[in-house]
C-alpha cells in the first residue's frame, strides 16, 4: 500500500501495517522484511526480530534461513547468528536436511553442520523435495536421491522441485509432469507451468493463466495474466498490474486491485 508492504491475514484484516519496502512469506513465525537497502526479519506481531543487516534473505526452513551479504551466501538460526558462514556464490533452501551450494566449481549439498554430503560434481542443482532434487548434467536435467545417487537420469530442458508427488519438467519447449518414476503423469503440453500446492498448479495455455488438478485436467480456466502457488485455501492472480486473490473454486476472495 502506498509503496510499502504490510501483512494481512486469512479474512483480509491488516494485521501488520504497510511499513517495510518489501516483505516475503511467514515461515515458523519470522518473516524476512527490507528496511531501507538491508534484510532483516519481524516477528508476527511486526516488530524486528532479527536486525536488517543482510542485502538477501529468504524465509526460514526449520530453524535455518539462507541469507546473503558482500555477494556471498550462507544461514542464519532464528536468533540470527550465523551457523554456517557465507562463504557459497550460491544456495537453495535446507529440506530433507540438506540445502544445494556451490563455491564457484560444481553444485553439491551440505547438512545443517555446513558439511558436504553430497560432492560438488553438478553444473546447477535444486531443492530436495519428495526425496528428489533436480540436477543439470551434461546440459541436462534429472533427479537425484537424498544419497547422490541419479534417481532420473537427466533428459530434460529443465525440472523444478518435486511437490506432492510430481515433478514439473520441461522437453521441447512445454511443460508437463513426472512421476518419481520418471514416467509421466501429465504429458507436456503448457506453455508455461508451476508447481502443484494443493492439489492445483497454475499453467499458461495461450497467454493466460489457469489451474489444473494432479490428473492434469482443468480445474480453474485460463482467464489471468499471471498466477501462483495456493496456500491456506487461496491463490494469488494477476490482471495486467492488478493483483486479488482467488480461492480454490477459482471465485475471488478479494478482486483485483492496483
Amino acid at each position: 500500500m502506498n509503496g510499502r508492504y504490510g501483512y494481512i491475514d486469512h479474512g483480509g484484516k491488516i494485521v501488520i501495517p504497510a511499513q517495510f519496502n518489501d516483505a516475503g512469506l511467514f515461515e515458523d513465525g519470522l518473516a524476512p522484511v527490507l528496511v531501507g537497502q538491508k534484510w532483516g526479519y519481524a516477528d508476527r506481531g511486526g516488530k524486528i526480530a532479527i536486525a536488517p543487516t543482510f542485502d538477501i534473505a529468504d524465509p526460514f526452513s526449520g530453524d535455518l534461513a539462507l541469507v546473503g551479504s558482500g555477494g556471498k551466501y550462507g544461514y542464519i538460526d532464528r536468533k540470527g547468528v550465523l551457523l554456517i558462514r557465507p562463504i557459497y556464490q550460491g544456495a537453495g533452501r535446507f529440506s530433507d536436511a540438506k540445502a544445494p551450494v556451490t563455491t564457484g566449481s560444481g553444485w553439491g549439498y551440505i547438512d545443517r553442520s555446513g558439511r558436504y554430503v553430497i560432492n560438488a560434481q553438478f553444473e546447477e542443482a535444486g531443492n530436495f523435495g519428495d526425496g528428489l532434487a533436480p540436477v543439470r548434467s551434461g546440459g541436462r536435467w534429472g533427479y537425484i536421491d537424498g544419497s547422490g545417487k541419479m534417481a532420473i537420469q537427466p533428459q530434460f530442458d529443465e525440472a523444478g522441485e518435486f511437490a506432492q508427488g510430481l515433478g514439473l519438467v520441461k522437453v521441447g519447449g512445454r511443460f508437463g509432469y513426472i512421476e518419481k518414476s520418471g514416467k509421466y503423469a501429465i504429458n507436456p503440453q503448457f506453455d508455461r507451468a508451476g508447481e502443484f500446492s494443493e492439489g492445483l498448479a497454475p499453467v499458461g495455455i495461450g497467454g493466460r493463466f489457469g489451474y489444473i488438478d494432479k490428473r492434469g485436467k482443468i480445474a480453474i480456466n485460463p482467464q489471468f495474466d499471471q498466477a501462483g502457488d495456493f496456500g491456506h485455501g487461496l491463490a494469488p492472480v494477476w490482471l495486467g498490474n492488478r493483483q486479488g486473490y482467488i480461492d480454490r473454486d477459482g471465485k475471488y476472495v478479494w478482486p483485483p486491485t492496483a
